[in-house]
């Protein structure tokens, strides 16, 4: 079932032994409503632009990737608007550990800012029982961190999947806004998935066969191009619009 609050369109893997995901992917560029302030912070928007991985193992869900957000200018003050995408990482609770439920950004450095048209590859990486890494690389920049994550275990089985977004301000589980909101030009290159086979960390395409797609609220509010050959390498172009397509 769809969660409501954003508009995304979600790949999520089979749940198996996997040990991560990556993908080399070229930012979106996002055409926003005018109309959509918010009233908090006049100078940003309600809807916000994501392209992200993470996953689910042990009962712990993850979204780590990279957000629209603010930035420190050249003089150090915090922007009032968003200009940049910059990592984030998030977690649920998880029992099993103890782990309460988390959400950290990459330090607002302009080593961590990526922006639209921009090529990155991300990936998130099971490095040992209970951590993830995510690393972000790509145009002469890099992030990488290592997040606690108690559900996560190289014998555990997970899923594993890949999100572009149109995220709403304090909108989480209920039903979208309307928007004229656009995010256009989302091109993924390749993903794939990680698999540990007897010590080693192998790669397997995220095609078709591996994964279910999630189109929410509406098919309709996506367009998605790709051949058979992009689709055996897990490779498409997505745009997102709130007024659908």
């Amino acid at each position: 079932s769809c969660f409501a609050g954003a508009y995304y369109r979600k790949l999520v893997s089979s749940v198996d032994t996997w040990g991560g995901i990556g993908g080399r992917v070229v930012l979106p560029t996002a055409v926003f409503d005018a109309s959509r302030i918010n009233p908090a912070k006049p100078a940003q928007f309600l809807d916000n632009p994501s392209v992200y991985m993470g996953g689910n193992m042990g009962g712990q869900e993850t979204d780590i990737g990279l957000t629209w957000e603010v930035i420190r200018d050249e003089n150090g003050s915090v922007t009032p608007d968003r200009k940049a995408f910059r990592p984030f990482l998030r977690r649920t609770a998880h029992g099993g550990s103890g782990q309460a439920a988390l959400y950290e950004n990459a330090p607002a450095e302009a080593r961590y800012y990526w922006y639209a048209g921009e090529e990155v590859v991300m990936s998130v990486k099971i490095v040992s029982n209970g951590i993830l890494r995510l690393t972000v690389e790509g145009a002469g920049k890099k992030f990488e961190k290592d997040f606690e994550a108690g559900g996560y275990t190289f014998t555990g089985k997970g899923e594993f999947k890949r999100v572009n977004a149109i995220d709403q301000v304090a909108n989480e589980g209920k039903p979208v806004q309307r928007t004229q909101t656009k995010v256009v030009n989302a091109v993924w290159r390749s993903t794939n998935l990680y698999r540990n086979v007897k010590g080693n960390r192998v790669e397997v395409p995220f095609h078709r066969g591996r994964y279910t797609i999630m189109a929410c609220p509406l098919l309709s509010n996506f367009s998605q191009k790709s051949s058979a050959a992009d689709e055996a390498r897990g490779a498409e172009t997505i745009s997102i619009s709130g007024v659908g397509f």
